[in-house]
Parts: C-alpha cells; sequence; structure tokens
C-alpha cells in the first residue's frame, strides 16, 4: 500500500482504508479602498495527509504497529513517504494520531481498532530529495522489490557484518 520510512502500511501490519490529502498554496491579501482585496502569491502552504481506517487484531492489523508509528513520531524525524507503486510523495513527519477501540471483551481488550494518521510535508521538493538520496538508478535499484530481495540475500550470505552496513546506510539517509 505504501511505506512511511521503513514501516509498510500492509494487511499484517495496518492497512488504512482511507487516504485524504490537502495542499495549501499562500495568497495572502491587502486591503484596498473600493475594490475587492489584492492578492499576492508567495508560495507553497502545508501539504497534509490523513490516513484513515480500522482494523481487527484477531484477523489482520497489529496493535503493535501503532505503537511503531508512535515510536517513530517520538523522534521528531521526517520519514520519506512512497506509494506501492513507487510514486514519491515527499519527506513528512507525523504530526497526530488518534485511535479508538470498540467491541471490548472481559480482558479489556478491543475486537475493532479505529486508528487517525495525520501526516505533513516537510521537504520542498521531490526532487530535492532525490538529489539528497545520489544516483537515480540506484535508488530505483533500491526502491525495486527486485532490489531489496537482492540487497536481503546479499545480506544474509555474506554475514551479519554486512547486514549492519547497509542497516547503517539506509539509517543515514533518514
Amino acid at each position: 500500500m505504501m511505506a512511511l520510512g521503513m514501516f509498510v502500511f500492509s494487511l499484517p501490519t495496518l492497512a488504512y482504508q482511507e487516504l485524504q490529502r490537502k495542499t495549501d498554496w499562500k495568497h495572502p491579501t491587502t486591503a484596498r479602498v473600493g475594490a475587492r482585496n489584492a492578492r499576492q502569491f508567495t508560495g507553497k502552504g502545508d501539504d497534509t495527509i490523513t490516513l484513515s481506517g480500522w482494523f481487527a487484531p484477531e484477523l489482520t492489523g497489529s496493535i503493535y504497529s501503532l505503537d511503531a508509528l508512535r515510536l517513530m513520531a517520538d523522534t521528531g524525524k521526517s520519514w520519506i513517504l512512497i506509494q506501492g507503486t513507487g510514486r514519491i510523495l515527499g519527506s513528512f513527519i507525523i504530526a497526530s494520531m488518534t485511535e479508538g477501540r470498540t467491541v471490548l471483551g472481559q480482558d479489556g481488550d478491543a475486537a475493532k481498532i479505529e486508528f487517525s494518521i495525520t501526516l505533513e510535508r516537510v521537504d520542498e521538493s521531490v526532487l530535492g530529495i532525490l538529489n539528497t538520496l545520489g544516483d537515480l538508478g540506484s535508488i530505483k535499484n533500491m526502491l525495486s522489490l527486485e532490489g531489496i530481495s537482492n540487497s536481503v540475500s546479499n545480506a544474509i550470505n555474506t554475514g551479519a557484518s554486512t547486514f549492519n552496513n547497509v542497516a547503517n546506510s539506509v539509517r543515514s539517509l533518514f
């Protein structure tokens, strides 16, 4: 579905049912006598994505996925948001999360958990992100399933030290 940093939204983790995106542009006004206000375009405004849905821990999804996202938000870092199609949407922070638990059992666990996650964009452009990451060919390979599986296979074949080097390289990107 989508990846935020190293967190992948999917059925086993957290599948959202709705994605809403709101993009603003800044047009401040100046009052004029006897005429409409004058407007001037001053640049891009906020770009916000809200993911919402529900999951049933007994069937699909994991309560620990919400905990993982909270830990990511606690770092204050921004994370690259990539759609399942490979489209890079930009660098986003986790601005807020809401969680609602219903259909409670005798032990207090919820059979249905509703959630909403608000992400706010912090980068200037996707091209800027790509320029900071390096060669586009290596990025395309890194984001493809084949490239990921080759990286994992190589890490397993060459031992734990190679895996640690790859992990440190990925961390440095974010």
